[in-house]
C-alpha cells in the first residue's frame, strides 16, 4: 500500500481508511494528516475501504423503503414526540434549518443506540421502536447502527491523533453514546415547490456524520468562498463530515460545514431520494468545552461550557424537533 494522495473523486477530499487500520507507521500518519487538513478546510471527507457489507447497506435501504411505502396513517402510529422526535417515525412539515421557518421537504425513521452504557440515565436512551408491517426493519437498522458506530470511532480515532491527544480519547465517550441512525425519504415532487431545497442549508450537531451514499444526486457543501459544490459519491463511498459538537471541543479548529439538500431538475421530480446518516453522538455527559491547548493563549473560548446532553436538547429546539 502506497502513501495516498487526496484524490476529489466525490468533489471532496477521498480517502482510504485501510490506510489507517493495515498501513504502516507512515501510512497511518499520512492518513491523520490528510483527514486533519481536510476537516481544518472544508469539513468533509469520503471515506473508502471501509468494511461495512454491501448487502447490509443495500437491506437498510430495502427495509426503509417498504416502511416509507406504508400509508400515512400506517406511519404516524410510530411517532414518538415524547422522545424529541429521537426515535420512530417523524413526519414531514415538522423538521426545519436552524433560523428558518420552512420545513425540509423530508420523512424519516430514527434508530438509536441498541446498547446504552449499564450507568446511562435512559431518559436518554428511549427503546427503539418495531414496526408490525415491516418486522425486519428494527434488527436491521440496529446491525447497521453497529456497523456504523465501530467505523465512527476508527474515525475518530485518527482525528484525536491529529488533535495530539490520547489515540483513544473519544472511546469512552462514543461507546454507546447517543447516536443516531436516521432514514430519510424524500417523496417525489408533485408541485412547484415553495423553495429551491428539500432540506435547508444546516450543520450537523454531532461529533461527526457518517452518510452512506444516497440513491440520487442533490447534497451540496458550502466552501470557504462561499461557492456551493456538488457532493457526488461513489456507492462504495461513506461520506464523513464535522458536526457543532466537535467544532465546539476544537475550539473551531475543526469545521462544522453548512450544507443542504437541493431539489433535483424538473425532469426528476418524480423519483423519491433516500438517504441515510449516522449522528455519532456521544454519552450526554461528555463536555463539550473547549481543549485548552487549542485555545490560543491569552484568548478566550470561542463557545461557551456545555455539555453534549444540554447542547443536543438545545439545538433540538431550534430544529423543531423537541418542545421548548
Amino acid at each position: 500500500m502506497e502513501n495516498q494522495e487526496m484524490s476529489f473523486v466525490a468533489g471532496i477530499p477521498t480517502l482510504d481508511i485501510k490506510a489507517f487500520t493495515e498501513g504502516t507507521n507512515e501510512q497511518r500518519n499520512q492518513f491523520v494528516r490528510n483527514l486533519g487538513h481536510a476537516y481544518e478546510t472544508i469539513g468533509f471527507v469520503a471515506i473508502q475501504g471501509h468494511s461495512i457489507p454491501d448487502d447490509l447497506i443495500q437491506n437498510l435501504y430495502a427495509q426503509s423503503q417498504a416502511f416509507f411505502s406504508l400509508k400515512p396513517e400506517e406511519k404516524t402510529v410510530y411517532a414518538r414526540p415524547e422522545t424529541n422526535n429521537q426515535r420512530g417515525f417523524v413526519s414531514m412539515g415538522i423538521e426545519h434549518a436552524k433560523d428558518s421557518d420552512s420545513a425540509d421537504l423530508k420523512e424519516f425513521w430514527q434508530v438509536g443506540q441498541p446498547n446504552p452504557p449499564a450507568h446511562a440515565d435512559m431518559n436518554h436512551f428511549p427503546p427503539n421502536s418495531e414496526v408490525i408491517e415491516t418486522p425486519a426493519l428494527k434488527k436491521t437498522s440496529e446491525d447497521a447502527f453497529k456497523a456504523l458506530e465501530n467505523l465512527g470511532q476508527l474515525i475518530l480515532r485518527a482525528i484525536a491523533l491529529h488533535l495530539e491527544v490520547d489515540e483513544f480519547y473519544f472511546e469512552k465517550w462514543v461507546a454507546g453514546g447517543n447516536s443516531i441512525l436516521r432514514a430519510i425519504h424524500y417523496p417525489p415532487i408533485t408541485r412547484e415547490p415553495d423553495s429551491a431545497v428539500r432540506a435547508g442549508q444546516h450543520e450537523d450537531i454531532n461529533l461527526i456524520t457518517l452518510l452512506v451514499g444516497a440513491s440520487a444526486a442533490g447534497l451540496e457543501v458550502l466552501r470557504h468562498d462561499k461557492t456551493w459544490i456538488p457532493v457526488t459519491a461513489l456507492p462504495e463511498h461513506i461520506v464523513v463530515n464535522v458536526g457543532d459538537m466537535l467544532q465546539r471541543l476544537t475550539n473551531h479548529r475543526l469545521k462544522s460545514t453548512t450544507h443542504r439538500v437541493v431539489n433535483p431538475p424538473k425532469s426528476e421530480w418524480g423519483k423519491p431520494r433516500f438517504s441515510m446518516p449516522f449522528f455519532c453522538h456521544p454519552q450526554p455527559e461528555m463536555r463539550l468545552d473547549a481543549m485548552e491547548h487549542l485555545i490560543p493563549k491569552g484568548e478566550a473560548a470561542k463557545e461557551n461550557p456545555i455539555n453534549a446532553g444540554e447542547y443536543l436538547v438545545q439545538r433540538l429546539q431550534e430544529i423543531g424537533l423537541a418542545s421548548k
